[in-house]
């Protein structure tokens, strides 16, 4: 029980040391994570719909 204390005690003392990011931090960066999901599902997209079509016209399957 002591060694499950201390670590908790050790871990507190941890998180205390932890530089928090602000609200605002933490919302510019969680838009930036959205916008560059988008960007790279729409890259994606597009070179799926390129390379679907280039094997499309390679195999002469219409």
């Amino acid at each position: 029980m002591d060694r499950i204390r201390r670590f908790l005690d050790e871990a507190w003392s941890e998180l205390k040391k932890v530089s928090w990011p602000t609200r605002e931090q933490t919302r510019n960066l969680t838009v930036l994570v959205f916008v560059v999901s988008f960007a790279v599902g729409i890259y994606i997209t597009v070179l799926d719909v390129v390379f679907a079509q280039a094997v499309r016209l390679f195999s002469g399957a219409s």
